[in-house]
């Protein structure tokens, strides 16, 4: 078999990631054996799957990985995520359900007589908006006493970047993505004024906090965490007071530049109805098992890709208005799309340990099909990247698609151009035709009016 290690399970000794083609390998080493037994054993672990709560597995004859599970104990296989998400890539709405979910699936631990070794973000994938945890191996049989030794990760990668945002008010994806493990209190604290830290949570998980790192760093005095003590109340009370004070936070309301742009466009219904047919012909030809969108708003496109049979479907804004407004959609409607945010003129990098933990876009990028409308303008001439270098990126993310083209005289692009000079000649019509078919084959062309916006099907398989 060729199974291929997930750089990003490195550090935890009890186990690691490995992948075969579509198949996906947890080991479970000997240190961590009788913390699984126990939790498959109690039907803790059969009832968090049952209930959807914790990614399905099932244990497989550690031969399956040959040499590279000879000194594990147990092989579990898990289904393949569709699409692998970092939480400085989620919205506030999605941040925020993770976190509920982490704290859900701790407290029925705790029920169990089991707790969780970790409190780390990247534990929580999404299935469309549905977020699961994913690490068997983060439980462990609780210890009468102990305190919570996740505390503090749970602050940095939960918490405080929700905090940042609904309470500050400024959007955490960037400094996330700058500081893989979060947003320490100590950095958090100061921009929090004296009004809005008078709350219980915010004073106890963050000043408090960051006042008990600072003096820890000034002095070697301070008592070690394993010598403290916290009844299973306590510890419960703590993980309960945290889920009611996230469930109760809310955005304020800011209009965001593009978050109306569904209803607010340079074309009519019956435009918007060519556009919705052409995409939907793409992809019941495509037939993708995962379909990207790149400037899903809220998502009109997204669901008429799910309805033409798209399998499930990853929405990319980089407008945080657009991006809560397409998660109650999908959200309540329990469909298959994740819209998630994105810098396309600087997308997720590789980052991390040897700049290989976490993966940059490119690297998970295994689309079957994408579509980018009104999309290439806003990197073109908004970003100024050249035409032929957004053309090249965007069909190198799935094999066949459909691009939209908006000429410089539409009202959107003119919205681009209103406070700037007009830098983009070979910003044109034919000459996008031109480098489009250099590079895929064009299947269909098609304007939504005369001199109008330009539908591509390009195919480059």
């Amino acid at each position: 078999m060729n199974a291929i290690v997930d750089p990003g399970s490195f550090r935890d000794p009890a186990g690691r990631i490995f992948s075969s083609d579509e198949r996906i390998y947890r080991t479970v080493m000997p240190v961590s054996a009788p913390a699984y037994e126990s939790l498959r054993d109690t039907g803790l672990l059969e009832r968090l799957i049952n209930d959807n709560k914790l990614v399905a597995s099932k244990e497989v004859d550690p031969i399956s990985l040959g040499d590279l599970a000879d000194t594990s104990q147990y092989l579990l296989e898990h289904p393949r995520i569709p699409f692998v998400s970092y939480p400085y890539e989620w919205s506030f709405a999605l941040h925020k359900s993770a976190a509920l979910h982490h704290l859900d699936v701790h407290l029925e631990a705790l029920e169990s007589g089991f707790t969780l070794s970790d409190a780390t973000a990247y534990n929580v994938q999404f299935l469309g908006t549905r977020p699961t945890f994913i690490d068997h191996l983060s439980f462990r049989p609780y210890r009468d006493g102990e305190i919570w030794m996740g505390h503090r990760q749970f602050c940095m990668q939960f918490l405080n970047p929700l905090i940042l945002r609904a309470v500050v008010g400024i959007e955490p994806n960037n400094w996330f993505r700058g500081s893989l493990e979060g947003i320490s209190p100590e950095d958090l604290a100061p921009l929090i004024s004296l009004r809005k830290s008078l709350s219980w949570t915010v004073l106890m998980h963050v000043k408090a906090q960051a006042s008990l790192q600072r003096r820890s760093l000034r002095s070697d005095t301070s008592r070690n965490p394993r010598e403290q003590r916290l009844s299973l109340s306590g510890m419960k009370g703590i993980l309960e007071g945290l889920r009611n004070y996230i469930e109760k936070l809310e955005l304020k309301n800011s209009e965001t530049v593009w978050q109306n742009y569904a209803a607010d466009n340079s074309y009519a219904k019956i435009q918007a109805d060519e556009k919705r047919q052409f995409v939907c012909e793409m992809v019941e030809a495509a037939n993708p098992a995962l379909l990207f969108d790149l400037g899903c708003n809220s998502g009109d496109y997204s669901q008429a890709a799910l309805d033409a049979g798209a399998g499930s479907v990853v929405g990319f804004d980089f407008d945080q208005g657009a991006l809560e407004h397409a998660y109650k959609r999908f959200d309540a409607a329990k469909a298959h799309v994740l819209p998630l945010w994105l810098d396309a003129a600087n997308p997720s990098p590789s980052q991390g340990w040897s700049q290989n933990e976490r993966k940059g876009l490119a690297e998970r990028s295994k689309a079957d099909a994408l579509i980018a409308l009104a999309f290439i303008h806003h990197i073109v001439i908004g970003r100024n990247i050249p035409l032929d270098m957004a053309i090249d990126w965007l069909i190198s993310l799935a094999p066949v698609g459909v691009i939209e083209f908006p000429s410089k005289q539409d009202p959107m692009v003119q919205r681009l151009l209103r406070q700037r000079e007009d830098i983009f000649p070979d910003y044109e019509e034919s000459n996008f035709l031109g480098l489009l078919g250099g590079k895929a084959r064009i299947v269909r062309s098609q304007h939504l009016s005369q001199d109008g916006r330009l539908l591509v099907w390009y195919d480059r398989s």
